[in-house]
């Protein structure tokens, strides 16, 4: 201890002062690399969680030792990545998370013995709310989901029943597509009993109404089926049209709109066509009459014979007689005419007018200085690709069909050179996998300077023996007031002191001390005495021999020089 003290004490303030300060240094620069070394990897174990969730899955967290951190107020739970899987599994047994509703799990309770049906009713509606709102939040773009659900009790002696109804509010995260909210409502009426579609009402967390309840059933299919119809044939021509294109012009160089106009009206006719020319004789009917008639045939004609008596008379005194006969024949034919009957139905969903419009990039050349020129397409070029637009979206002048091609230059510039995706091999290593390793570059650089710039010198200058300036010693003999010679020695200051003790000890007219270890505090009594009597003596020696004093000073000088 005491080598060490006397170490310490050797080094001086100033220089503990600057081990301490690197020392901390030092030690606050190694804990930092290490815990960063040593930091845990998190990953997400939930997110947007309700404040019922939060709570029921960190108190099983810390019930099972697992380290974890809470962000955003609570709704997203970190935890180390290698255990998010199992977590995950373990909560799911459990039913975490229950996503701040109840389900079918709330009739697991045993205690269930004094319940009323009151109560057992308002559990089933509330298990039934439950487990729809988490079927709905397994659908893609729904972050969370409630549903409410008004079923009517059933009444004696009531002829009118009334129809239960749904009203559901969804949090987003997008747009919900028409077939989605129409499949939610289906999802819901398929799982209560006498719910029908039409009256589910579906509205976002922004207030804006998805579905509307109304119960008209035909009028929400028809608009439903319409618009779905059309976007779904613009999407298909859009697609025919855009890969032709972009064949040609390079993928992401093209841009394709579709605007189609089709007719949703179901026509049915009924046609009967008549053929003149197609007589067939079905069958043919025939009649035949004769008679014969003899009567006076009176002359009735106004001639001159007539006016003469008896001129008419016949002869032998007789009267005039005709005689008739009659023939009459009657055919009849009946003909089968062709006749043709054709029924035909115009179904919904007929093309009645088809609008593309189509804008392509420009190519880009490189130049000798690396920098990509644009250059336009010509006319001709546009030609061709109109032609090949109009056979892909079956172009119909008589419609009124209209094709755009046009050449714009694109805003984002030309597409980055795509490299052929490489299998991954043992020396691939992910971006998690550079991000760290440059952690590490980067700490093994600091490390090093550390220990080059800071701890080197340091230890060097603390290992190093201090440098004692040497200096010649001046001594000379003076005469004693007993007639003694008295070795004086000239100190630092410029002061003469005696030798050693024996010398002091005959500059004061002491015997020498005797030989043998004195105590230490006999010789710190004796050193001050003996350095206050010298200092005495030497001062009355130079004051009583001033010459010799000056000779002695000269000599000295004369020495060092």
């Amino acid at each position: 201890m005491n080598g060490l003290a006397a170490l310490l004490k050797s080094l001086g303030p100033a220089r503990l002062a600057a081990m301490g300060a690197v020392a901390i240094g030092l030690i606050g620069f190694f804990a930092y690399i290490t815990l960063r070394f040593n930091e845990v990897n998190e990953a997400p174990l939930y997110t947007g969680l309700t404040l019922e969730d939060s709570a029921a899955i960190i108190a099983e967290l810390d019930s099972a030792n697992v380290a974890y951190r809470l962000l955003q107020n609570g709704t997203v739970i970190m935890v180390p990545d290698q255990d998010v899987t199992r977590l995950r599994m373990q909560f799911a047994e459990q039913g975490l998370p229950a996503g701040g509703g109840v389900g079918y799990e709330i009739f697991d309770k045993t205690d269930a013995l004094g319940t009323t049906s009151f109560v057992q009713n308002v559990n089933r509606l509330r298990a039934l709310e439950g487990e729809l709102a988490r079927t709905i939040r397994a659908i893609n773009r729904v972050e969370s989901a409630r549903v409410h659900l008004v079923l009517p009790e059933r009444q004696l002696f009531r002829q009118n029943e009334q129809k239960p109804t749904a009203s559901i509010v969804l949090k987003t995260r997008g747009v919900l597509e028409p077939s989605q909210i129409r499949a939610i409502q289906h999802l819901v009426a398929s799982a209560v009993n006498g719910l029908e579609p039409t009256r589910i009402s579906i509205i976002d967390e922004a207030g804006r109404l998805l579905a509307e309840g109304s119960g008209d059933e035909t009028t929400q299919m028809m608009a439903a089926a319409v618009d779905e119809r059309t976007a779904g044939y613009q999407k298909d021509v859009e697609a025919r049209v855009r890969e032709i294109v972009e064949s040609v012009v390079g993928p992401g160089r093209a841009r394709v709109k579709v605007a189609a106009e089709l007719d949703f009206n179901r026509i049915s006719e009924t046609r009967d066509t008549f053929d003149p020319n197609g007589q067939v004789v079905r069958s043919t009917q025939s009649r035949e009459e004769n008679s014969a008639s003899s009567e006076p045939q009176p002359n009735d004609q106004v001639t001159a014979g007539n006016q003469i008596p008896n001129a008419n008379q016949p002869a032998g005194g007789a009267g005039a007689s005709a005689t008739q006969n009659a023939n009459t024949s009657e055919e009849t034919i009946n003909y089968e005419i062709s006749k043709t009957t054709r029924t035909q139905v115009t179904e919904a969903g007929g093309i009645r007018r088809l609008s593309v419009a189509v804008v392509v990039d420009g190519r880009y050349q490189t130049g000798a200085d690396g920098v990509q020129t644009y250059v336009a397409r010509d006319q001709q070029e546009l030609d061709r690709i109109s032609a090949l637009v109009r056979t892909a979206m079956g172009f119909d002048q008589n419609r009124g069909d209209q094709v755009e091609v046009v050449n714009l230059q694109f805003a984002e510039g030309p597409p980055a050179t795509e490299t052929d995706a490489i299998e991954p091999g043992m020396f691939e290593f992910s971006k998690d996998d550079l991000v760290r390793f440059a952690e590490m570059g980067v700490m093994f650089i600091l490390t090093l300077l550390v220990l080059l710039f800071a701890v080197r010198p340091l230890i060097k200058r603390i290992l190093s023996p201090e440098v004692v300036t040497e200096h010649r010693e001046i001594t000379t003999t003076v005469t004693g007031p007993n007639g003694q010679a008295i070795t004086m020695l000239l100190n630092a200051e410029g002061q003469l002191v005696p030798a050693d003790a024996a010398n002091a000890a005959a500059a004061v007219g002491l015997p020498p001390p005797e030989a043998g270890p004195p105590s230490r505090i006999e010789e710190a009594k004796a050193k001050g005495a003996e350095q206050m009597d010298q200092v005495r003596r030497v001062g009355s020696l130079v004051e009583e021999n001033p010459n010799e004093a000056a000779i002695i000073i000269r000599t000295w000088l004369s020495e060092a020089a």
